[in-house]
């Protein structure tokens, strides 16, 4: 193997594809990117064994052939070229199993591992495929990621829930994700070929590798899945991943229907309080309190070691006046997701969960647990 290929371009799909590959494997081959290259194009892949992710780019190939090289050192490596010059890879002849790279005056040889112990990941067959613009499949992460739990016990809350939603006056492919202290609920109209669709578990890993890939895309985005995996494709980029194999829990049941108290209030100065006031939280539990009263809302912080904070904002409230408590970086988390002027909270008692709502845009909806403040 021997090829010619632009440094900013090779760049940027090792940047891809290396980070997938963990920094400590208990498997060497795990550890490299396989190389391969052939009709003037250049592909690189790297897996996980959960997760691959293959890109093609253009390359001068001078001969065909495939290798692999240690991902996160070749990304260093071709980092640390010179910008705009042209970078020479090469599978140096006989059993040394080396790599030269080079860019005019500089020259590195790595250590390869065969290429035939580089595992392949199969995608078997995806019967269910559609489309999506990237700015909704970005929205679709952005809107409920931070809920994802982080507890490895309930492995099946580690990730987003997809799924075709019937229940509602139109179909729509919803997306949620709950930690058992929040829930983010997004819906988009339902694309074609979503129709029969099973609900699957997007995990977390997957979801933070493909957010990454999409900073650049533009366009569509074929998704194509089973039962067991799911597969983006876009821009040259393929991402196949397995799915987390268990059942989501049934999240309707938390969200209320019956609260009955709304206060609305603008999301960038209540967000902005929050953060301000919860400065003197304790760390561990960062509670911070909302007393509604009328036309405003008081939010307050007791910590006995460093002392309190309050702050008031005007608000749109008429409902009996109520104390309850949140944590700040939940209320954070979703606020800083509100894209319309105004947030709105619906409330039943100081003990309930508690609506949390977009006023400029429907397709969002949050939950919140309240604590005991």
């Amino acid at each position: 193997m021997k090829i010619n290929v632009e440094r900013g371009a090779f760049l940027k799909a090792l940047g891809h594809v290396q980070s997938v590959v963990e920094r400590r494997n208990t498997i060497p081959i795990l550890s490299n990117v396989m190389i391969d290259a052939a009709k003037g194009k250049l592909k690189l892949t790297a897996t996980d064994l959960d997760i691959e992710i293959v890109e093609a780019l253009p390359a001068d190939v001078l001969r065909n052939g495939a290798a692999t090289a240690p991902a996160h050192i070749l990304y260093d490596i071709v980092r640390k070229m010179p910008d705009g010059s042209q970078v020479q890879v090469e599978l140096l002849s006989g059993d040394s199993g080396r790599l030269a790279v080079s860019a005019g005056s500089v020259r590195f040889e790595l250590a390869c591992l065969p290429k035939e112990d580089f595992p392949q990941m199969s995608a078997g067959a995806l019967p269910h495929r559609f489309r999506l613009a990237a700015e909704d499949l970005n929205a679709i992460i952005d809107r409920t990621r931070f809920a994802i739990s982080n507890e490895e016990t309930r492995f099946y809350l580690n990730g987003i829930y997809l799924h075709a939603a019937k229940d509602g006056k139109a179909p729509c492919l919803r997306a949620v994700a709950t930690d058992g202290h929040r829930l983010a609920r997004y819906e988009l109209e339902l694309p074609d070929g979503a129709g029969e669709m099973p609900g699957i578990i997007v995990p977390r890993k997957t979801v933070a590798e493909l957010r990454r890939l999409l900073e650049d895309a533009e366009g569509a985005i074929d998704i194509a899945l089973s039962d067991t995996k799911i597969q983006f494709s876009f821009d040259g980029v393929e991402l196949t991943s397995k799915l987390i194999d268990g059942s989501f829990p049934d999240y309707q049941r938390v969200i209320p229907s019956g609260n009955d108290k709304a206060l609305t209030v603008n999301a960038k100065d209540f967000s902005q309080a929050v953060d301000r006031v919860s400065t003197i939280s304790a760390d561990k539990t960062r509670a911070v309190k909302l007393n509604l009263n009328g036309d405003k809302v008081t939010l307050s912080v007791v910590n006995p070691e460093s002392g309190t904070a309050t702050e008031e904002l005007t608000a749109n409230y008429s409902a009996d006046a109520i104390e309850i408590g949140f944590n700040a970086r939940y209320l954070l988390d979703i606020t800083n997701q509100i894209g319309g002027r105004d947030v709105r909270f619906l409330l039943a008692d100081a003990g309930s969960p508690t609506l949390i709502e977009d006023t400029e845009d429907g397709r969002t909806l949050y939950v919140l647990m309240p604590m005991r403040v």
